[in-house]
């Protein structure tokens, strides 16, 4: 179930892509799951048509769905080629840290402070 927050800074476009992009990145919804028509995510959440048409096309642009004609909306498989591209350079990004003697908590905090 996706929510707006009316009181959002960030605009209802956002609110859903956002929402959508983070279930598909922890597989909640998972590779192949037919998201709801424009129409009926529209009805659902009170927006117009365009605000929810415009958050699936910015997720189509990032690969992480696509669109199959009249069949609908569908989460791709971008986000498991993603994965193992993010382990890859994790993996990297952990030999670096060791090399240069830095510790798993300063590594991680590091992380964290770069994700915002």
């Amino acid at each position: 179930m996706l929510t707006i927050d009316a009181e959002s800074d960030l605009p209802p476009y956002e609110q859903v892509r956002a929402q959508l992009a983070r279930r598909i990145s922890d597989r909640t919804l998972t590779v192949g799951t037919r998201l709801p028509t424009v129409r009926a995510l529209a009805a659902e959440l009170g927006l117009a048509v365009n605000t929810v048409a415009r958050a699936y096309r910015e997720l189509e642009e990032a690969g992480m769905v696509e669109t199959r004609g009249r069949a609908g909306t569908f989460v791709s498989s971008l986000g498991d080629s993603s994965r193992d591209t993010l382990r890859r350079a994790a993996a990297e990004y952990a030999a670096t840290a060791r090399a240069l003697g830095i510790g798993a908590d300063e590594a991680v905090a590091a992380v964290r402070a770069a994700l915002g």
